[in-house]
C-alpha cells in the first residue's frame, strides 16, 4: 500500500539525520575497501537533496536487504515532522480517524446512550431522542448487565472499552441485559445500531426575562442549522437578549463560524480575513441576511476558548456588536487544512493564518518543535495568577488595535474580554461534609436514585420552569440527600450542611435536571445560578436595555 503513497505523504524530515547516517555509513564502507559492496551499489544511486526523506524511503524500498513495513516507519515518522512546524499541524493514522472526525462530522455510528460509571455498573444518564436505543425501548437509568452475553457489571472495565463494545458499523446488532427500576428480573434488548448525532449545541433556554442562553461546546458540520433552530425557539419564547456561551469550546469549522457571525452582524461588516503563504487574502462580510443583529448580545469565553470560538467572538468585538466577558481565550489563530491519504490516514497541516476585522492575529507564541511549553501555557497563566487578576495581564502596544468606536483591543495571544471574570476557586460554602459527599460520588448516586424513582415524571419535564416546578414541589429533597450520605458513610455535621446547602441543592437539581426529558438545560439552568461569568452578563444586558430605552 505505502509503495504507491509514500512520495505523496513524506514531506522533508529528519533529512539531516538520515543522509548523515548514509554518509557516516559509506565512509565506513569506503574504509573497508570492499569490492562486493561496491558492485552491489555500482552504480551508486544518488539523493535528491530537495525531497531526501522520500527518496530515502524509495532506496530502502528498492535496495534494503529485508523486507520493511514502510507504512509503520510513515506512522512513526510524520508525527515528527509536523511538530517541526506549528503546535496544531499534526498527523492522524487511519486507525485514529473516526475518532478524529466524529465531533467535527457531528455523526458516529453506535447505539445512541450516554452513560455514567460512577461505580462498577453502566447507568444510562441519557438515551438519545428517536435514535436506535429508544426504538429498542431502553430507558434513562438503566443499568447495563450484560453485553452480547458477556457480564460486564461489577469487573471494572475501562469506559473506553465499553464504549467500543457497544459501538459498531450501523446494521448490526448488540444484545443487552438490563437492570431496571421496579423490575425483578433482567431485561433483554436487541439494539440495531445506527447513525447517531453528535449535537454541538448542548443547551439552549430563557435564562431570564426577555434573555436567552445558549451553550454551543464545538463548530461542527451541523452546529449552524442547531443554533438557528434553537434561537427561533427563543425567540418564540420572547428572547430580545442572548447570552452565547462559548466557554470549553475548542473550535472546530471555519464556514461555521462565519455563518453563525453573520447571524448577528449588520450588513457589509467584516468578519474574519485570511492570508495564506502565497500572501493571498480572502476577506468575509456579512450579507445583511441574519436575523438577529439587532437583538442584546453577550459572549462568554475562557482560557479554553479557542479558534472559531475566537473568531466569532473577534468578529463581535472587533464590529463592536457586543460585551465579551469572561477571561482570555486560548490564542489559535492558525487555520489547517485536512488532506487524506490513500491509506485511510490524513495530515492536518496549517495552511493560512486569519485575522480579526481590526487587524489582529491573536496567535499566541509559539517556538517550532516546542509543543510541550505551548500546551503548558494555560498552567503558566495559572502560576501567573492571571485566571484570577487582570491586571497580571501584560500587552505589547504594538500589536495594539482600535475598534469603529474607539475600543482597544490586542492582538498576539487569544481575545481579551471587555469585562474580566476571575477564576473562582475560594467559595465559602465548600466545606469538609460538601467535599466528602462530592468526592465519594454520594452527591451523584443519589441524584441517580432519585431519578429512578421519580422517572416518569422526570420524562414529562418540557421545560427548565416546568423541571423548577417539580423539584421545588418536592420539600424533602434535600433532607433526603443528608439521610442518604449518612446511610452512605459520612455522618451529618450540620454546621458544615447549613454553611454549604446552596451548593449542594443546586448540584443536586442540576444533575438530576441532567436525568430529565430537557438533559443539558435541565443542568445549566440550575448550574449558571451560582455562574459568575452568566450572572454578570445578565447584569450586562439589563444595563444595556435601559440605556436604550
Amino acid at each position: 500500500m505505502y509503495r504507491n503513497s509514500f512520495k505523496k505523504v513524506l514531506l522533508p524530515l529528519i533529512r539531516s539525520v538520515v543522509v548523515s547516517m548514509g554518509v557516516l555509513l559509506g565512509v565506513l564502507i569506503g574504509s573497508k575497501n570492499s569490492a562486493g559492496v561496491s558492485n552491489l551499489l555500482s552504480p551508486a544511486p544518488t539523493v535528491e537533496l530537495r525531497d531526501k526523506v522520500s527518496s530515502t524511503m524509495s532506496l530502502i524500498d528498492r535496495l534494503y536487504v529485508d523486507d520493511v513495513d514502510l507504512d509503520s516507519i510513515a506512522d512513526k515518522i510524520l508525527p515528527i515532522l509536523l511538530n517541526e512546524l506549528d503546535p496544531h499541524s499534526i498527523y492522524i493514522p487511519a486507525n485514529n480517524m473516526q475518532q478524529a472526525n466524529e465531533t467535527l462530522d457531528g455523526e458516529f455510528d453506535g447505539i445512541g446512550v450516554i452513560f455514567n460509571m460512577t461505580t462498577d455498573t453502566i447507568v444510562v444518564t441519557q438515551v438519545i431522542s428517536d435514535g436506535p436505543s429508544e426504538r429498542a425501548g431502553l430507558n434513562n437509568g438503566d443499568r447495563i448487565i450484560t453485553i452480547n452475553d458477556s457480564t460486564i457489571a461489577g469487573k471494572k472495565i475501562n469506559q473506553n472499552d465499553v464504549v467500543k463494545m457497544l459501538r459498531g458499523k450501523r446494521g448490526t446488532v448488540v444484545n443487552l441485559g438490563l437492570e431496571r427500576y421496579g423490575v425483578d428480573e433482567l431485561v433483554t434488548i436487541s439494539v440495531e445500531r445506527g447513525v447517531i448525532p453528535i449535537k454541538s449545541l448542548d443547551a439552549a433556554f430563557m435564562i431570564a426575562p426577555k434573555v436567552g442562553v445558549v451553550k454551543l461546546t464545538a463548530f461542527s458540520r451541523n452546529s449552524y442549522t442547531e443554533l438557528i433552530e434553537a434561537l427561533t425557539v427563543l425567540k418564540e419564547s420572547g428572547m430580545e437578549s442572548l447570552i452565547f456561551d462559548l466557554r470549553g469550546n475548542g473550535g472546530g469549522f471555519l464556514g461555521q463560524a462565519i455563518s453563525i457571525a453573520n447571524e448577528f452582524l449588520p450588513k457589509d461588516r467584516l468578519i474574519v480575513y485570511t492570508k495564506n503563504k502565497q500572501n493571498i487574502v480572502a476577506k468575509e462580510y456579512s450579507d445583511g441576511d441574519g436575523k438577529y443583529s439587532d437583538i442584546g448580545l453577550v459572549i462568554l469565553i475562557d482560557e479554553s476558548s479557542a479558534s472559531s470560538s475566537e473568531i466569532l467572538a473577534g468578529a463581535i468585538q472587533d464590529n463592536d456588536r457586543g460585551a465579551i466577558i469572561g477571561r482570555r481565550s486560548f490564542g489559535k489563530g492558525l487555520v489547517q487544512q485536512q488532506i487524506p491519504y490513500n491509506d485511510g490516514s490524513a495530515v492536518r497541516l496549517t495552511v493560512a493564518k486569519y485575522f480579526t476585522p481590526t487587524g489582529r492575529s491573536i496567535q499566541k507564541a509559539y517556538d517550532r518543535g516546542d509543543s510541550d511549553s505551548y500546551n503548558r501555557d494555560i498552567l503558566s497563566r495559572y502560576n501567573h495568577s492571571e485566571l484570577f487578576v487582570s491586571d497580571s495581564i501584560k500587552f505589547d502596544d504594538s500589536l495594539k488595535f482600535v475598534t469603529p468606536k474607539g475600543k482597544v483591543v490586542y492582538g498576539g495571544g487569544g481575545i481579551m474580554p471587555d469585562i474580566f471574570i476571575p477564576l473562582d476557586t475560594t467559595t465559602t460554602e465548600v466545606t469538609k461534609y460538601f467535599r466528602e459527599v462530592t468526592g465519594r460520588n454520594i452527591l451523584y448516586r443519589y441524584t441517580i436514585d432519585y431519578s429512578d424513582r421519580h422517572r416518569d415524571a422526570l420524562n414529562k419535564v418540557a421545560s427548565v420552569n416546568e423541571l423548577k416546578e417539580l423539584l421545588d414541589a418536592d420539600t424533602e429533597l434535600f433532607d433526603n440527600f443528608v439521610s442518604f450520605a449518612a446511610k452512605s458513610g459520612v455522618t451529618p455535621d450540620y454546621k458544615q450542611i447549613a454553611i454549604s446547602r446552596n451548593l449542594l441543592e443546586i448540584y443536586i437539581r442540576a444533575y438530576i435536571g441532567r436525568n430529565s426529558k430537557i438533559e443539558d438545560a435541565g443542568f445549566y439552568s440550575n448550574i449558571y445560578i451560582i455562574d459568575d461569568a452568566m450572572n454578570r452578563a445578565i447584569e450586562e444586558l439589563s444595563v444595556t436595555e435601559e440605556s436604550t430605552n
